[in-house]
């Protein structure tokens, strides 16, 4: 499963790690998603959707 939102599209994003005595390393910053129960287009289904859109109201919870 990729690690990105039904909704919205977020997915990871990546960069470096910099420490005080400047040693680097990549390093992967994932959505916080949750697998939830949704309905869309009038049938329940399993999405994968991040807390953002879950808090912004953006995902009609299915009962």
């Amino acid at each position: 499963m990729a690690s990105k939102c039904e909704l919205c599209g977020k997915a990871p994003h990546y960069g470096n790690v910099i420490s005080h005595a400047n040693n680097t390393r990549r390093r992967r910053w994932k959505p916080n998603l949750r697998r939830m129960r949704a309905i869309v287009n009038g049938v329940r289904r399993h999405v994968s959707v991040c807390t953002a859109c879950i808090r912004a109201g953006r995902v009609k919870k299915a009962a």
